[in-house]
């Protein structure tokens, strides 16, 4: 690794239209704070940049759902946030936001620094129009039936029951969600980066050059890459985020993918009048922290920003991580799975470091990992209770008892303790290299072998029975175990600050430097330390399953949400309804289609013939529960193709309020062939 002057690390920017999850503070937050505290430990020169992503569609979708203005969400939302980290302790030297006026200058600064240079190329289209709202319709504004599966209440974007992606022009029958009419298309501009121009750049400076970078974040880039980069709009016609900075775009405002990164200069420049060493000089590191949805943001996009605009560094390191997972299920935050740090902090005071401690120790590094409350339990009572604190509080109440408080002076030593004093400097070089190539939850597992060390000590050394016939050899194995808990609280404190720093109180014992780590006499003979106090205590299982009732009472409350229907349609004559043809069919073979999330293919008796149906329920049905089920089936439809598959028909289901899908069957066995009236 080359030598730098400083590191400068910049975390993914919450979007401020909701609260921080432990989904958030597992892939991006947690490991970023533990890299940034272990540097400050060596004495590096490092910023730690954060703020709120407080622009795009959503945030307006939700204000006008609330009936409040989008600057009324992202203020309820950035607050929140920024209390949470800070009572949580994630050490941002700023923490920021994209609708600050210092933001909205810096983003216009560079687009119309890359628009005079000519970076950017106009292209005209055809886009959805509001007529009575007179607006442009951002692609979640539009709703419509999805022309490949025939779901109605497919987005612009994509379409939720069968996953495929879309555009606007493709819905059937589209609808604004802001007026309920039909939108026209109407002419508009827009400006993009094109990023093909860059893609051999990028397969050289990342293919070639970042090799060393985690595997997960490698493949996604080069699988990118490979399949040939599109340009990509960076103005859309809104009005709500930072204004396009040129006469010919009145009306328009930078797309947040392009505004965002952009956040982490304009935060920096917050910071300090100085920002440019840290955006400009080559002997500084940058580092992006983030989850894996934003890789191609900030391996592909951003860079070939940086690239275009021409003055700035490009990132070193980009140690993105899978997604958390909460007791099997998906984090969801429109039905409220989730642990919310906000909650968490007030349901657990004092136990910030337990929450830091389990999602290191379970990170999602290269796979998506899952949270369980039972686990977290263990974790803490069995690792930080039993390990960590049992060793601490054991090792403070017998200098208590044997010798008022007082550090021991070291006699003569033996094999084993040269053996156990010399493996604190081995433990340090291993936590050292899992850090440096951020391998978080390793690195914490060498950390706490550090505690398993001196338990182990102090299990074979026995001082509660050999203080009956030599107390001098007691000294000596008790300042062992001081000089232990001193080194403790250095090769710990990245990842459990609060707690080191109690832990250091217990000692009467000032923060060290990481330099210090291996140092066998931390602690002078003669020195006085504290009382004890117990550093974790247990958690109850009534605690826990507290916990667990609460998020089954959250999915409780979303299976029983109220139902809204739908309006009517039109009223058809008799005839019509004449036409269509539904019949009972049984399921005789089921199975999922490849690369696709909702699809299945299903082969169905119809009692006329036996017939093959691709149907979007894969998400609420397992294929081998559908064998031999009975369902409604329209036979009378024009057979489309879906991802190859020829499917020849429809099988009827109700969608719930919360977007699931029950089959439509008859309640008691039928003949296949019956006809539905």
């Amino acid at each position: 690794m080359a030598e730098y002057k400083r590191t400068l690390i910049t975390t993914a920017l919450p979007y401020a239209n909701g609260p921080i999850h432990i989904g958030h503070l597992a892939g991006v937050y947690v490991p970023a704070d533990i890299y940034a505290r272990y540097l400050r430990l060596k004495g590096e020169e490092v910023v730690l940049i954060g703020g709120s992503d407080e622009h795009g569609v959503p945030i307006t979708l939700k204000a006008k759902n609330e009936g409040v203005t989008p600057q009324d969400i992202v203020d309820k939302y950035h607050g929140i946030i920024k209390e949470s980290f800070k009572k949580f302790g994630i050490s941002f030297d700023v923490y920021s936001r994209t609708s600050s006026k210092i933001h909205h200058d810096t983003a216009s600064e560079f687009f119309k620094k890359l628009y005079d240079t000519g970076k950017f190329i106009e292209k005209t289209s055809e886009q959805y129009y509001d007529e009575e709202n007179k607006q442009f319709l951002a692609d979640r504004y539009i709703t419509g039936t999805c022309p490949k599966c025939g779901f109605d209440g497919a987005y612009g974007d994509q379409c939720e029951s069968c996953g495929s992606s879309l555009s606007p022009t493709e819905l059937i029958n589209p609808k604004s969600m802001i007026s309920g009419n039909v939108p026209v298309l109407k002419e508009t501009k827009h400006w993009y980066l094109p990023l093909a121009q860059y893609e051999d750049w990028l397969r050289e400076w990342i293919l070639e050059g970042h090799k060393e970078w985690k595997v997960n974040v490698y493949g996604q880039c080069k699988s990118w890459i490979d399949s040939g980069l599109q340009s990509r709009a960076v103005t859309r016609d809104l009005n709500w985020g930072v204004p396009v900075p040129i006469d010919e775009a009145k009306g328009k405002v930078l797309y947040v993918w392009f505004d965002a990164p952009i956040g982490y200069i304009s935060a920096t420049k917050e910071l300090t009048p100085e920002w440019e060493k840290y955006w400009k000089d080559p002997e500084t590191r940058m580092l992006h922290f983030i989850g894996k949805d934003n890789i191609v943001f900030h391996c592909i996009i951003f860079p070939s920003m940086l690239k275009a605009e021409g003055s700035f560094i490009l990132p070193e390191n980009v140690p993105a991580n899978e997604f958390l997972n909460l007791e099997g299920d998906k984090i969801s935050t429109s039905r409220n799975w989730a642990v919310w740090l906000h909650e968490y902090l007030e349901e657990f005071p004092g136990k910030e470091d337990v929450l830091k401690y389990v999602l290191t120790a379970n990170a999602p590094e290269t796979k998506d990992n899952d949270f369980t409350w039972s686990d977290f339990q263990a974790r803490n009572n069995n690792e930080l209770v039993a390990v960590l604190g049992n060793y601490v509080n054991r090792t403070l109440v017998l200098t208590q008892k044997y010798f008022g408080g007082v550090v021991p002076a070291l006699g003569e030593l033996t094999d084993s303790d040269k053996e156990v004093l010399a493996k604190i400097s081995d433990i340090k070089e291993e936590v050292e290299k899992s850090l440096d190539n951020f391998r978080f939850r390793e690195s914490l597992k060498y950390a706490m072998d550090l505690a398993r060390l001196g338990n182990k000590y102090l299990a074979d050394e026995e001082p509660w029975k050999v203080i009956k016939s030599d107390e001098e050899r007691v000294k000596t194995v008790m300042n062992i175990c001081l000089q232990i808990t001193a080194n403790l609280t250095i090769i710990l404190e990245p990842f459990l600050p609060f707690s080191m720093e109690k832990l250091r109180s217990f000692l009467n014992f000032e923060k060290k430097g990481w330099d210090a780590l291996g140092n066998t006499s931390l602690i002078a003979a003669g020195h006085k330390v504290n009382k004890p106090e117990l550093l974790f205590e247990k958690i109850e299982d009534k605690v826990i399953e507290a916990q667990i009732q609460k998020l089954f009472d959250t999915k409780n409350a979303n299976d029983l949400v109220e139902t809204k229907a739908s309006p009517a349609k039109e009223n058809i004559n008799f005839d019509d309804f004449g036409k269509i043809d539904i019949r009972v069919g049984t399921i005789i073979e089921a199975e999922k289609v490849a690369k696709t999330k909702k699809l299945l293919k299903l082969k169905i008796d119809t009692g006329i013939d036996q017939r093959t149906v691709v149907s979007g329920i894969a998400e609420y049905y397992q294929p081998e529960v559908l064998i031999g089920r009975q369902v409604s089936i329209l036979v009378n439809l024009e057979p489309k193709k879906l991802r190859g598959i020829e499917s020849q028909g429809m099988i009827l289901c109700a969608e719930n309020a919360d977007g699931s899908l029950s089959i439509v069957a008859p309640d008691q066995k039928a003949d296949n062939g019956s006809e539905v009236k």
